[in-house]
């Protein structure tokens, strides 16, 4: 079975899988412990990333709540983030770095639609070369925005527990360990992070991303 081009479906991340397992056997029994992968896509653009930024260093529910008080106050579009003033931020619940972040974002003009036809690579690059977006976020953009099937967040903290806990390592693997043993997962490196994730999960009975 040849990998899915992109995740769009259930069926994408089946075959994924199917793609995974072939490649690094240790994914068999986590999969028929985790059971189907959900799929977490999300629409993408500007939104999507205000979100990422509103959602750093804050819990689910209180970004929720900013979230939920700029689209009260009309700010949650590109153009409308441009032209408000600070204190109209502020208001929202925006810290000082984040009313920079969001005012970098909006002022990028970024080209949505480009970069849903681009590689993983280039969508990464552009997203990381803005304030107050890391390369997580980009990664965790190109994947459940864009469906890119070959990308693995590898700071992702509930991800190096995982792969610690189910590849039994000595110790749990630090970013860049971590992204050196997903290249054995290519091309369907994303469909592991969801199996890692529901690994995680299980493991932990907490959710390992947003």
């Amino acid at each position: 079975m040849s990998a899915p081009d992109r995740i769009e479906t259930e069926a994408d991340l089946v075959a994924g899988a199917a793609v995974l397992v072939a490649r690094d056997a240790r994914f068999r029994p986590i999969l028929e412990a985790t059971g189907p992968l959900p799929l977490r896509r999300r629409p993408d653009g500007f939104g999507a990333l205000l979100a990422a930024i509103v959602g750093q260093q804050v819990s689910t529910a209180s970004a929720a709540a900013i979230l939920a008080r700029l689209e009260a106050a009309g700010l949650a579009e590109e153009a409308a983030v441009a032209a408000a003033a600070d204190e109209d931020l502020r208001a929202c619940g925006l810290s000082r770095p984040k009313i920079r972040y969001v005012r970098a974002l909006a002022a990028a003009r970024l080209d949505y639609e480009g970069l849903r036809a681009a590689p993983a690579e280039l969508v990464v690059e552009r997203l990381v070369a803005l304030p107050g977006i890391g390369r997580w976020t980009a990664e965790i953009y190109a994947m459940f925005a864009l469906g890119h099937v070959d990308v693995f967040p590898a700071g992702d903290l509930a991800l190096q527990v995982a792969a610690g806990r189910a590849f039994d390592l000595p110790a749990r693997p630090a970013e860049a360990q971590l992204r050196a043993l997903a290249g054995d997962w290519s091309p369907v490196r994303a469909v592991a992070a969801c199996a890692l994730w529901a690994y995680y999960r299980l493991d932990t009975s907490r959710e390992g991303v947003l």
